[in-house]
């Protein structure tokens, strides 16, 4: 695969975290050219290879035993199985946490000092050692010990009551944002902060612990509207996907369906209502400026649809894009990866997977969506499609120092 120089391939990562949060950021370093090994369960893996369906499919197109999900967030990671359970298991932990730059896992909280694998136990066998824990509720306050998952985060920190329509209206009440929100932007913030501490070694020499929570991070997303409450005292309110602070900033019916209006400041009004044939609307004192917009709202979103139902779709798109004024398609996932711009910036990736894998999972090829990172000089690079569980465990011991009869042994035993 890509032969290009990494950003990260001095960066040994140990990867000790399942699902969504944890393995988004191993991704994340794991694309700009981090060592990452992903230490998965013996004969069960990652819990995301069993949450199907949607399940890969073959050669043939067949649907097969294995989730699409997993595939999402373990890209150019080599897979080992152990059991940290087990005494054996532990110490081979240690053994890679020695030579490592990095940890991450997202046990409960003191979940892995019972294996003496905590940040003070590790933090004695490597001192330059950066340990990410990644928790639903970080590693203090009266929540701590709880298990925390994305959708509990949406509802706990008020993301779903900002998401969705006004209860007034069919379909109002809560809901939550189409992917795991909060478990993605802890992943990237993790990845940024690990991205710090690294920077901090390089000065220091000392590693440190890094304290990745996702209620933290689901109040922190909260950006606007979170600073709004703080500075006002007024609680946000659900209201579909118009904006609080800018009209016209929504979807509009047109012809044959719908777009997406979003207008930013007063030019870029005046400029749609010409192009719209309505230049009275952008004279009229109750809809000149962003705020008497605001005000007036109800009058004239109403006057505005009216308008946008009178062309289709793509002759807004058409007519406006040259206009400098933000609008487009309301699209399905499908008709977005089928979208020129999409298309042409290389979003949709397909990597070829090892013989290994294909003989266990009939699988020959994973298709993902291409890092978004954009280095002039150190780009992203795919270097391994996702991996089948323990696919690189061999290969991983033996650079432990580990013979064949030792690691067969461990396989006998059921700890690797």
């Amino acid at each position: 695969m890509d032969k290009q120089p990494a950003a990260l391939p001095h960066i040994k990562v140990l990867d000790l975290s399942r699902v969504l949060a944890g393995p988004w950021c191993t991704q994340i370093l794991a694309d700009l050219g981090a060592d990452v090994v992903k230490i998965e369960r013996p004969g069960a893996g990652d819990d995301t290879r069993h949450w199907g369906p949607p399940f890969l499919r073959d050669a043939q197109g067949q649907a097969t035993e294995h989730a699409a999900y997993y595939t999402c967030a373990n890209r150019n990671k080599r897979s080992i199985t152990v059991d940290i359970a087990r005494p054996e298991g532990q110490a081979l932990i240690r053994q890679l946490a020695a030579q490592s730059d990095v940890v991450v896992e997202n046990f409960k909280v003191g979940g892995l000092k019972h294996y003496g694998l905590d940040y003070e136990s590790l933090k004695q066998i490597n001192p330059k050692l950066i340990y990410c824990s990644v928790t639903g509720f970080g590693q203090d306050g009266p929540y701590a010990e709880r298990a925390g998952y994305d959708l509990m985060v949406q509802a706990m920190s008020g993301m779903m009551s900002i998401t969705g329509r006004p209860d007034s209206v069919p379909g109002g009440g809560p809901q939550r944002v189409g992917v795991a929100l909060t478990d993605l932007f802890t992943g990237v913030y993790a990845a940024t902060a690990i991205l710090a501490a690294l920077e901090v070694r390089h000065r220091t020499g000392e590693g440190q612990h890094i304290d990745m929570a996702l209620l933290d991070v689901g109040m922190a997303i909260l950006a606007n509207q979170a600073g709004g409450f703080l500075n006002t005292g007024k609680v946000p309110q659900r209201q579909g996907n118009s904006h609080p602070s800018l009209v016209p900033y929504q979807d509009f019916p047109t012809q044959d369906g719908a777009m997406l209006l979003a207008i930013g400041n007063d030019g870029q009004f005046t400029r749609f209502c010409e192009v719209a044939g309505h230049p009275e609307l952008a004279q009229d004192a109750r809809f000149a400026t962003n705020p008497q917009r605001v005000k007036h709202r109800d009058e004239l979103v109403p006057r505005l649809m009216e308008i946008t139902r009178t062309r289709s779709t793509a002759e807004w798109i058409a007519a406006l894009e040259h206009k400098a004024v933000p609008c487009g398609p309301i699209n399905d996932i499908g008709q977005a990866f089928a979208d020129a711009q999409v298309q042409a910036r290389g979003l949709a990736i397909e990597q070829p997977r090892s013989e290994k894998a294909v003989a266990a999972e009939g699988v020959p090829v994973i298709r993902s969506v291409a890092s978004p990172l954009r280095l002039s000089a150190t780009p992203p690079v795919l270097r391994r499609a996702p991996p089948v569980l323990g696919e690189h465990t061999d290969e991983v011991l033996a650079a432990l120092g580990l013979d064949g009869a030792r690691i067969a042994a461990l396989r006998e035993a059921g700890i690797v």
